[in-house]
């Protein structure tokens, strides 16, 4: 028995295992519920409803054409740097609309951690149900008669890919969960920079979440195409490794944890509120309500 038939199902449930845990992980320590997890998924899949009919419909095309005119050198930095932006812009606006509309209340370090995390959590569990699906295909399709499954002009190149699935290294069946082990981070730190824009004030704080997506993405693609997908996950990993030290330092500049309610018995009589004039200046407040 090869040691695939075990490396390949266990990639599939550490990325699972990654996708949820680290909910889990956040829920345990600082007991939030689970209302701003599902919030990251469902902010993630409205972004990705944008995201993958605009790269498909028109950026694809578009750089097709655009390619035409850059030099051979330049076309895979720019096609790495445009689905890159592309990416960040479509994800890290999507976490803007929802901090402003919708999770009005995730004002803390650790709700802005939970948000990410079902963000990039979910992410991660379709790596781990699309690599355990591969994994029950090509179990079925192993030593089976593909001329009886597949019409003739197709069975030869899913046989190819059913060898190379076979005969990976064993290392290599894992890649998949490296990559969201390391892809993790980024989706926590950028929940935190766009987070910043309500508790600082400063909408600039959005365009540095786009940067740094933009940024990981890109040089991800780029030394993939170029090198080879150990240097790509290495750089990954280093960014990884910064994103964390960011979390860590913007928990010492905004409250960790919700405060507690307080109670009712020894709070202040609440004051009538007086009504705020629709000027100019006010509207532009609530931005950031």
């Amino acid at each position: 028995m090869s040691i695939l038939t075990i490396t390949h199902p266990l990639n599939g449930f550490l990325c699972l295992i990654l996708g949820i845990g680290l909910g889990f992980l956040i829920n345990w320590k600082y007991k939030i519920g689970w209302r701003l997890w599902w919030a990251g998924v469902f902010t993630f899949i409205f972004s990705q409803i944008g995201h993958l009919p605009f790269n498909t419909v028109l950026l694809n095309s578009w750089m097709a054409k655009a390619t035409e005119h850059i030099s051979q050198a330049w076309q895979i930095p720019f096609t790495a740097l445009v689905l890159g932006l592309s990416a960040g812009l479509f994800e890290e606006f999507s976490r803007y609309a929802a901090y402003r509309w919708w999770i009005k209340e995730a004002r803390t370090w650790s709700q802005g951690l939970l948000f990410g995390a079902g963000h990039g959590g979910f992410e991660a569990i379709l790596v781990g149900v699309v690599s355990l699906y591969t994994y029950a295909q090509m179990v079925a399709l192993r030593g089976a008669d593909l001329s009886t499954i597949f019409p003739t002009d197709q069975v030869s190149l899913v046989q190819e890919q059913v060898s190379i699935y076979w005969a990976l290294p064993w290392y290599d069946s894992l890649l998949g969960a490296v990559e969201r082990l390391f892809a993790l981070p980024v989706h926590l730190a950028c929940s935190m920079l766009v987070l910043q824009t309500f508790t600082r004030r400063q909408f600039r704080w959005v365009w540095l979440a786009v940067g740094l997506h933009t940024l990981v993405n890109a040089v991800g693609v780029y030394l993939f195409q170029v090198t080879n997908v150990y240097i790509a996950e290495f750089a990954i990993g280093i960014f990884a490794v910064l994103e964390i030290l960011l979390i860590l330092r913007l928990r010492r500049t905004m409250p960790v944890a919700p405060a507690a309610p307080e109670n009712p018995s020894t709070a202040w009589p609440a004051n009538r509120i007086e009504p705020v004039p629709e000027t100019p200046e006010n509207l532009e407040e609530t931005r950031y309500q």
